[in-house]
C-alpha cells in the first residue's frame, strides 16, 4: 500500500485511536526558486537559534537588511540547476516522499495497517506541525518522530525535535511520543552505506584514487561547547572503513557547507579535493553520509562546485556517489529502526 493510498484510506475510516504514528522529518525546502519562495524558506532557516546562535539584536538585522536581500537569488539559481521540473518541486521532497510510501508499505506488511507513516519538514513544507495534526486527527494516541539525520548535531536533530515538542505543547490531548536516536553506528546503516560505496567503485571508470567523505560542518565553537557531530561522523568513517577494508590513506574526512566567518569543522571538502588534485590523486569518489537524501548540498554543491573545484586543480575523475535514498537497503535500515523503537508499542 503506497503512503497516498494509506494516506487515503485513513481519510476514508473512523479515527482509529489504537493508531500509531510514524512521522519523519527531514531538513526543508522551499515551494519554488523565485526571489520570495526563497527568502521565506532562508529566512526561517537562517532564524532559528540552533542554526546560528548570535543574538537575535545582532544577527536579525544583518540577515533581514543584508542577507536576504541577495542570497535568494543566489540560491534560487542554484535550486533551479537540480530542481524536479516534472513534479516543480525539490528533489529533496520528492526523495523523501518515495521514503515515507516504502516505509508505509513496511510497516503495513509488519503490522497490518496499525502504523502509519508521514514525513514532514523541519523548515518549509510540509510542515511539522501540520502533518503532526494529520496524525492525532486520525487517531495516532502514540506518534514515533525520526529525523532523518544519522549523525546528531544541535543544528538538525536537536532543532527537528524542537519543533516537534513545540507542536505537542499546542495539542490539549497530546498523544504518547518518542523520537528516534542518531544511528551514525548502526550496523545496518554502515553496511548500507558500504554497499553503495562498493558498487560506485565497481561501476566507475577506474579505480578511486581516494574516497572523500564528505559531511555538512558546523562551526568549531559548536562543537567545543559539547555537540558529538564531529565524533560521529569519524565513527561514521571508521566504521565504514573498517567494513570496506580500505587503508588509510584511501579515505578521508572532510567537511561542507561553510557559512558565515567563523570557523568550522576542517578540512573544508572544496579545498581538500583541490589538494588531492595537485598532490597526484586524480581519481577521487565522494560519498556524503550525513544527509539520507540528496539535496542541494550533495546535488549542487558536491557534483557542480566541488566538482569544478578538483577539475581545476588538475582532477581528472570525479565520481559522486549518491545519497542512500530511497534504495531498498536504505528502507529496510530505517524499517528496522522503526520496529526497534516500536517496541512495546506495535
Amino acid at each position: 500500500m503506497t503512503l497516498s493510498d494509506q494516506n487515503a484510506a485513513a481519510s476514508a475510516a473512523p479515527p482509529d485511536n489504537d493508531r500509531i504514528g510514524v512521522l519523519i522529518a527531514n531538513l526543508g525546502t522551499p515551494d519554488a526558486t523565485d526571489y520570495w519562495s526563497m527568502r521565506r524558506y532562508l529566512n526561517e532557516f537562517l532564524s532559528d537559534r540552533r542554526v546560528i546562535d548570535y543574538p537575535a539584536w545582532k544577527w536579525q538585522p544583518i540577515l533581514q537588511l543584508i542577507i536576504l536581500t541577495r542570497r535568494p537569488f543566489k540560491s534560487g539559481a542554484a535550486y533551479r540547476s537540480i530542481w524536479n521540473h516534472d513534479a516543480d518541486e525539490s528533489p529533496l521532497l520528492t526523495i523523501t516522499r518515495s521514503q515515507a510510501s516504502k516505509l508505509a508499505e513496511e510497516m503495513h506488511r509488519r503490522y497490518a495497517g496499525k502504523v502509519v507513516v508521514d514525513y514532514c519538514m523541519r523548515y518549509g513544507n510540509p510542515s511539522t506541525r501540520s502533518r503532526l495534526q494529520a496524525l492525532v486527527q486520525r487517531g495516532c494516541r502514540k506518534i514515533l518522530f525520526f529525523p532523518l539525520y544519522p549523525q546528531y548535531s544541535g543544528a538538525t536533530t536537536a532543532t527537528a525535535n524542537d519543533q516537534f515538542f513545540r507542536v505537542l505543547m499546542e495539542q490539549k490531548w497530546q498523544p504518547a511520543a518518542r523520537t528516534v536516536a542518531p544511528y551514525f553506528n548502526d550496523p545496518g546503516y554502515i553496511e548500507a552505506l558500504a554497499g553503495s560505496v562498493s558498487r560506485a567503485v565497481e561501476q566507475a571508470a577506474h579505480r578511486p584514487d581516494v574516497l572523500v567523505v564528505s559531511c555538512h560542518g558546523i562551526p568549531v565553537r559548536y562543537r567545543d561547547q559539547g555537540d558529538p557531530y564531529h565524533d560521529h561522523c569519524r565513527e561514521t568513517v571508521r566504521l565504514l572503513q573498517q567494513r570496506l577494508s580500505w587503508d588509510d590513506d584511501r579515505i578521508v574526512l572532510t567537511f561542507q557547507s561553510r557559512f558565515g566567518p567563523e570557523e568550522w569543522l576542517q578540512p573544508y571538502t572544496v579545498e581538500e579535493v583541490a589538494r588531492l588534485a595537485k598532490s597526484g590523486r586524480k581519481r577521487i569518489a565522494v560519498v556524503a553520509p550525513a544527509f539520507a537524501s540528496d539535496c542541494i548540498e550533495t546535488l549542487e554543491e558536491i557534483n557542480e562546485e566541488i566538482r569544478d573545484s578538483f577539475i581545476a586543480a588538475g582532477g581528472e575523475e570525479f565520481t559522486y556517489i549518491p545519497c542512500l535514498n530511497d534504495d531498498d537497503a536504505h528502507i529496510a535500515v530505517l524499517a528496522d529502526l522503526i520496529s526497534a523503537n516500536l517496541a512495546g508499542w506495535a
